[in-house]
């Protein structure tokens, strides 16, 4: 394989041992026939310049990187699942694969699968990932990104040319193997099974990698382990207020799948909200709405203190308690930023931007269905009246439950408002990403193999994330 120069392995995660991980081998699959590859964020790490056939080499059939991990890792866990304790988890149908510096931020990243075989933690499951999951995580993944939500990345899908059989969709269903680019794939739940396990010496190890890979800059902190847990406090305080700035559902938010750099990763049942409901639920098993949309900010906050309990077994509860008690007011200062990013707004004061936060949470229930969610941030983005009220939705605007939000607004300074002159502005409609349209995208691939659809949404999601970060 041909190195480039951006390419930097740096393997840490072998460093931590057998307590933590196993060495595992990826299926072999039957075929492999590469769907997709995200040349950008390979670009990322340095391996933007391999072929298709070096590609698939590597992340369909998993011949290590040179210099990186030798054996893939099936990590171990435990985990709350909808809060009930589960000591029987850990990478069922995935491993680590590789790890790499980040050109430009030199952050550690990792190269994690989905779907890519049978590992000791797969109890009876098949270790295999549907080509449909596959492609709604590609579009997950592109969609979060372009709305600014700290998200992993789908770095490759390569159908695999088995048949699964599953019970929540029309079976036989194609097959495929994953691989995401994340910044951590260390869980909640990483802590949890050490804790489980009675090992404060594993628990401790586990804090010393934590502070030396992720936050080195709590090293010399009075109180590491609280420093550390302050600081996931923060970037998952982040995580989640992005989510609701997006309108968006995770689904399954156990502390098995939420890691320590706070970014969201492991898309399954998710959906983006069609209109602002709080009582919306992604997930059909979640029946009794647990992590419901408007409930996301308490799931979260829930597993932050599930963490602070396995971390108690080596530091001071108060100590702990104390940075936890930074998530209520965090997440609140998060939620605001994250509104006026989406609104392409500049900050002014913490009262002025609460107030115009909450009327836009109130604007987007009055509009409900007709205006839908991501319409509203696209019509006001730059606090642009004429261009809102000139467009198809004038009409839902000047009822008068939007007078508050048009008052407010009309003191706000837009952000970059040059970025209204992008082509994506000067069209009607914003690009979504709602139920409906995945099943389309879907049957164009179940029903004749066209990916032309799939590709051509990519395209216009890319378009819209150039448009807002210029």
């Amino acid at each position: 394989m041909p190195v480039s120069p951006a390419y930097r392995p740096d393997p840490k995660l072998p460093d931590l041992g057998p307590d933590f991980a196993d060495p595992v081998a990826a299926a072999d699959f039957p075929q492999t026939i590469l769907r997709y590859r995200n040349d950008r964020a390979a670009a990322s790490v340095g391996l933007d310049g391999l072929t298709d056939a070096e590609w698939i080499a590597h992340f369909g059939r998993f011949q290590p990187l040179p210099g990186n991990i030798p054996t893939p890792l099936a990590q171990r866990y435990h985990g709350h699942q909808f809060r009930v304790y589960n000591p029987d988890l850990g990478d069922g149908r995935g491993f680590t694969f590789a790890q790499m510096r980040e050109a430009g931020s030199d952050r550690l990243l990792d190269l994690g699968t989905k779907g890519s075989g049978q590992t000791p933690w797969s109890r009876t499951a098949d270790g295999r990932l549907t080509l449909k999951g596959g492609m709604r995580e590609v579009l997950a993944t592109a969609m979060l990104e372009a709305l600014g939500v700290p998200t992993s990345k789908t770095f490759s899908l390569i159908e695999t040319g088995e048949h699964l059989q599953r019970n929540d969709e029309p079976s036989p269903t194609r097959s495929a193997v994953l691989v995401r680019l994340s910044h951590s794939h260390i869980r909640f739940g990483t802590f949890q099974r050490q804790a489980f396990l009675e090992r404060p010496d594993n628990i401790a190890r586990l804090v010393d990698y934590v502070i030396a890979t992720y936050y080195p800059e709590v090293d010399n902190a009075e109180n590491r382990t609280a420093a550390m847990l302050s600081m996931v406090v923060e970037n998952a305080a982040k995580m989640v207020a992005c989510w609701m700035a997006a309108g968006f559902v995770h689904g399954v938010l156990n502390t098995d799948n939420m890691n320590v750099t706070g970014e969201s990763f492991d898309y399954g049942p998710y959906r983006f909200l069609p209109r602002n409901d709080p009582n919306f639920v992604a997930a059909y098993f979640d029946q009794q709405g647990l992590y419901s949309f408007g409930r996301q900010a308490e799931a979260v906050y829930w597993n932050l203190q599930t963490l602070g309990g396995a971390l108690s077994a080596v530091a001071e509860p108060d100590d702990l308690i104390g940075a936890l008690n930074e998530f209520p007011d965090g997440y609140r200062a998060e939620l605001r930023a994250a509104m006026l990013r989406r609104l392409g707004l500049k900050p002014k004061s913490q009262d002025h931007d609460t107030a115009l936060v909450n009327a836009a949470f109130q604007a987007l229930a009055a509009g409900g269905e007709p205006l839908r969610w991501e319409p509203f941030f696209f019509d006001w983005f730059c606090a642009d009246e004429a261009r809102a009220m000139s467009g198809p939705r004038a009409e839902i605007y000047n009822e008068r439950q939007f007078a508050n939000f048009r008052t407010l607004l009309a003191h706000t300074e837009p952000d970059r408002p040059e970025r209204l002159q992008a082509a994506y502005f000067q069209r009607t409609e914003p690009q979504e990403l709602l139920i409906d349209e995945i099943e389309a995208l879907w049957a164009a691939i179940a029903e004749r193999d066209d990916w032309g659809p799939f590709n051509a949404k990519l395209a216009a999601i890319e378009e819209a994330r150039l448009a807002y970060s210029l």
